[in-house]
């Protein structure tokens, strides 16, 4: 058994609001299907202002958002005007393309998916799932919300398009969770 892989995300600066990246890096290109992993870390903003992301372009791959705190109002070419609460998730499919604007403060999670191949070119999407739609089990001192795909017995409501597991785990002190890795990418 090798040794695992450190990963240490990279602090960058997308239109003043400060991120982590820890996908893709040099060492670590994809996990699975995702090929960006990005952190958007708290910032406080003047009254009035918020993050500001302008309208930039998306081809070939899946956004999900999973907000922590603050609230996040999606706009998208597709007409899609959403605004996403704490525990949401945001599901854009760009597909052969669509544009998308996002603003207000938030503290959340982003990651993109690589569409399978036939599918890089299909039609654009959006879905929203409010917290109380995704599955959640807790047990043993672990509290398991399956933020997108399939595992520990559960099954996200997020339209995934390749095996992906990705989950918000929360361990109480002295827990223990053992997993074997149910996807992996060649």
């Amino acid at each position: 058994m090798s040794a695992p892989l450190l990963i240490r995300p990279r602090a960058e600066d997308i239109a003043g609001q400060p991120i982590l990246r820890p996908l893709p890096s040099a060492r670590c290109r994809s996990v699975g299907p995702f090929v960006f992993f990005d952190h958007i870390l708290e910032k406080d903003y003047p009254a009035g202002s918020g993050m500001n992301i302008d309208q930039h372009p998306h081809i070939g791959l899946s956004t999900l958002t999973y907000l922590f705190e603050g609230e996040l109002q999606h706009k998208d070419s597709l007409g899609s005007d959403q605004l996403v609460k704490p525990g949401d998730v945001s599901w854009m499919t760009a597909g052969r393309a669509v544009a998308h604007v996002e603003r207000t403060p938030a503290h959340l999670w982003r990651c993109s998916a690589a569409l399978p191949r036939e599918l890089e070119q299909g039609e654009p999407a959006y879905s929203h799932h409010p917290a109380a739609s995704l599955p959640r089990s807790e047990a043993m001192g672990v509290e398991i919300t399956l933020i997108a795909g399939s595992g520990f017995c559960l099954e996200s409501p997020v339209p995934v398009h390749s095996p992906t597991l990705y989950a918000e785990l929360k361990l109480q002190a002295g827990t223990h969770l053992s997993s074997t890795p149910p996807h992996t990418r060649g």
